[in-house]
């Protein structure tokens, strides 16, 4: 079961670099959940830097920024530290959010077919409802179109 605009968002529980992170801890609060093809490549790293750059912006607008990648807690440590990102990203290597958000595609990789995370961004509102989605997005403008979103919204 793959979520839809305008459903509740499924219970679940991750880990993250600050912390554990569910369903039940996000409610209260509007959550801006990224996914991210993997930790210190380009196209990720500067949509990371985006978010962070516009952290207060989102925050002042009510909302929590959080990143997921199928990288380990280590990396993500690592590539958090590097990059001095002040939101939370979780670590799905067995891919259950990746799954539950439908993220997971064929992609081609220097020509050979291989199954990784479409870039996508979801915006999920304080009582846990998934209120928009961008999905198989470019980096370039994507972080004001989010910000934009959550402040309309």
């Amino acid at each position: 079961m793959q979520i839809a605009v305008g459903q509740p968002i499924p219970s679940f529980t991750a880990a993250s670099t600050q912390g554990e992170i569910s369903l039940e801890s996000l409610k209260g609060q509007k959550t801006v959940l990224y996914f991210y093809p993997k930790d210190n490549t380009p196209g990720c790293t500067t949509q990371a830097q985006g978010f962070r750059d516009h952290h207060e912006e989102f925050t002042a607008a009510g909302a929590r920024i959080i990143g997921v990648s199928r990288d380990s807690l280590k990396s993500h440590e690592n590539f958090s530290a590097k990059q001095a990102l002040p939101f939370a990203l979780i670590s799905d290597p067995d891919e259950t959010l990746c799954e539950l958000f439908g993220v997971m595609k064929m992609k081609n990789m220097y020509g050979k077919q291989v199954r990784g995370i479409e870039r996508s961004t979801f915006l999920i509102n304080a009582d846990g409802t998934l209120l928009r989605e961008w999905r198989g997005l470019r980096v370039p403008g994507h972080v004001d179109a989010v910000l934009q979103a959550v402040r309309e919204s």
